[in-house]
């Protein structure tokens, strides 16, 4: 295993792990379950625009997730897969 392997899934172990620990239930099912889903096959650009997803504010992405507030797909194309993913 080279070093950008081995950079590369550290990256995901830790990506995933800050997904499926949000502190509310809600976004640790769904996102926890769409990075368990999904980050084994993402590639780098995605893992990139999912980790900024995962880093937003809870309420932010609970307000997209429960539909309270229109969410930025433009910005970010993931999301719209992120919303659709039902654990």
């Amino acid at each position: 295993m080279d070093h950008q392997t081995a950079d590369l899934d550290t990256c995901k172990r830790k990506l995933l792990w800050r997904a499926t620990h949000r502190g509310l239930k809600e976004l640790d099912l769904v996102l926890g379950g769409f990075a368990q889903a999904n980050i084994p096959v993402m590639s780098a650009v995605e893992l990139d625009e999912f980790a900024e997803i995962v880093a937003l504010p809870d309420g932010e992405l609970f307000g997209w997730l429960m539909g309270d507030a229109p969410a930025p797909i433009s910005r970010w194309p993931m999301l719209s897969r992120v919303l659709a993913y039902k654990p």
